[in-house]
């Protein structure tokens, strides 16, 4: 064989090993073009891959549509524009672009050189479903990709871009997909992972769907969802909660009550906007309205506030979300697959009390509640409500789920993510909302800069390799870490991940949770 033909022979092998064009080993063909990626590291990376149309002009308000093919080689460089909002200021994942309505791209970190059938790990970002994106440095997934897996994250629709309804919307859209614009980009990017993934050495049969708070939310739609069904064959839920949702959940057409409908919101924001009637003529006027003025200073800190003309999130829309989780898992009515499920040890939680006795009152066994919460008689109200809070919303939601799935014979793993960093300890009670993320894609160093410590480095290699390998097999133990063991409701295990390292054992709060868990059944 001559050099030239030794040469193209070792090129095409290499290009095929990770699917991608001829002569461009950073070069992959999708359904939509080829696009060229940068490596960086050991690591591939492509960024603002379209996954579906922009959603704008006529467009806006509607499923996902294919996107424009492209000619040429498409630069994959950079991220591309996140989701309109009007971002957080004191966000634990501060955006990294301007946001725009144009906004439904994914990112692809895969390992650099050769690779096939790789295990794939999508992730869906949290923000209330009003703020957030795919391009904060702590969401970069070079770690994973250094780990062996492929890496995904994309952008979906928020506040009343992704969750709108409308009696016009109705007529126009007879028979399709109505209010969850933000979940359709969801299920629509996890169609195209099955689509291309393999393009990018990655496994469509080894689909791993992650994400926390609203992120974990909507995994727990997409183990639920019938029209999720087969997109993805494990998940991992972080402070998602898991019984009822913690937004409102509308119905698209019927008032509840206390609780308009989504089109009823709809016509209330449109009046507010100057459009008036329920016609096509008024859903042009809506379509023409500027995208500050959807936004109409909704975020985070104003989603309360704006309840009079804000779905509040995704509505019970028959079809994508058709009950809640808690009604899905006790009928066994989700996907069947592994499930790992957790909480932070100061996660988010809401209870607003009077007294020790108001909050006791709401308890069925009132004796073990006040053992659990104040054993001594000597809690604040103020302590106890916290720690009701956080319990109703994220702590037992998250053993609930896992206990369920268990006794279906489902592998469940449940964690509590106490670590804090170092350089925090002197400032926060315990491991709030989001903090785990940076430690779960092993991105510390952009999160905490020069006061990064030894300790907070191994904690986040530790719960990168968990998730990783939970990725790769369903099961997240692996060498050099502390046997982490799936979730039995008799000895209800939790994998804490501690100040002194990951520790495996009964969980400390059982007699908290069991005290909240019949609160929440007695209500039902």
């Amino acid at each position: 064989m001559s050099l030239k033909a030794m040469i193209g022979a070792a090129a095409m092998l290499l290009a095929g090993a990770a699917h991608a064009a001829p002569g461009f080993p950073d070069t992959v063909r999708t359904d939509s073009g080829q696009a060229r990626g940068a490596v960086h590291d050991g690591v591939l990376s492509f960024k603002g891959l379209p996954f579906a149309a922009p959603p704008v002009g006529p467009l806006r308000w509607r499923p996902p549509q294919p996107a424009k093919a492209w000619t040429g080689v498409r630069p994959a460089l950079a991220y591309g524009h996140d989701c309109m909002q009007k971002p957080f200021p004191s966000d634990a994942a501060p955006l990294g672009t301007e946001p725009s309505e144009d906004c439904l791209v994914l990112n692809v970190w895969r390992p650099a050189g050769p690779a096939r059938g790789l295990p794939v790990m999508v992730w869906i970002y949290g923000g209330g479903f009003v703020n957030g994106g795919s391009s904060p440095q702590v969401y970069d997934g070079g770690q994973f990709a250094r780990r062996g897996v492929v890496l995904v994250s994309f952008n979906y629709r928020l506040g009343r871009f992704g969750f709108f309804a409308h009696p016009a919307l109705t007529r126009e859209g007879e028979g399709g997909l109505l209010g969850n614009y933000g979940y359709m980009d969801q299920i629509a990017a996890l169609k195209w992972v099955r689509r291309n993934i393999s393009a990018f050495g990655g496994d469509p049969g080894n689909v791993t769907v992650f994400g926390e708070s609203a992120g974990g939310g909507s995994v727990h739609m997409l183990l639920t969802s019938p029209l999720a069904r087969g997109l993805f064959h494990k998940a991992i839920i972080e402070s998602g909660g898991g019984r009822s949702s913690l937004l409102p959940m509308r119905r698209i057409h019927e008032d509840q009550p206390g609780v308009p409908s989504a089109e009823s919101i709809g016509l209330a924001f449109a009046k507010a906007h100057g459009v008036e009637g329920d016609g096509p003529e008024a859903l042009a006027a809506l379509r023409r309205l500027p995208a500050e003025a959807l936004v109409d200073g909704l975020n985070m800190a104003s989603m309360g506030p704006a309840r009079e003309t804000y779905v509040g999130g995704p509505v019970l829309d028959g079809r994508i979300v058709v009950e809640t989780p808690d009604a899905a898992y006790k009928a066994g009515r989700q996907a069947r697959v592994p499930v790992m499920i957790g909480a932070n040890g100061a996660d988010l939680g809401f209870a607003f009390v009077g007294s020790k006795d108001e909050f006791f009152a709401s308890f069925p066994d009132k004796a073990a509640a006040r053992a659990a919460y104040d054993p001594d008689g000597s809690a604040e109200v103020r302590a106890v409500a916290a720690e009701l809070g956080r319990d109703k919303a994220m702590l037992e939601p998250a053993r609930f789920t896992a206990a369920t799935l268990a006794v279906q014979g489902l592998k469940t793993y449940e964690y509590r993510f106490s670590y804090v960093a170092r350089s925090m300890r002197k400032d926060w009670p315990g491991a709030l909302h989001a903090t785990e993320i940076p430690y779960v894609f092993d991105t510390v160093a952009a999160k905490y800069g020069q006061d990064l410590a030894p300790e907070d480095e191994a904690t986040a290699r530790a719960a990168n390799a968990y998730w990783a390998n939970f990725a790769r097999t369903g099961d997240p133990n692996g060498e050099g870490l502390p046997p982490w063991p799936a979730y039995d409701p008799k000895a209800d295990p939790i994998m804490d991940f501690t100040a002194d390292g990951p520790r495996a054992g009964p969980d400390p709060l059982r007699a908290r949770l069991d005290a909240t868990a019949a609160a929440a059944e007695a209500v039902r």
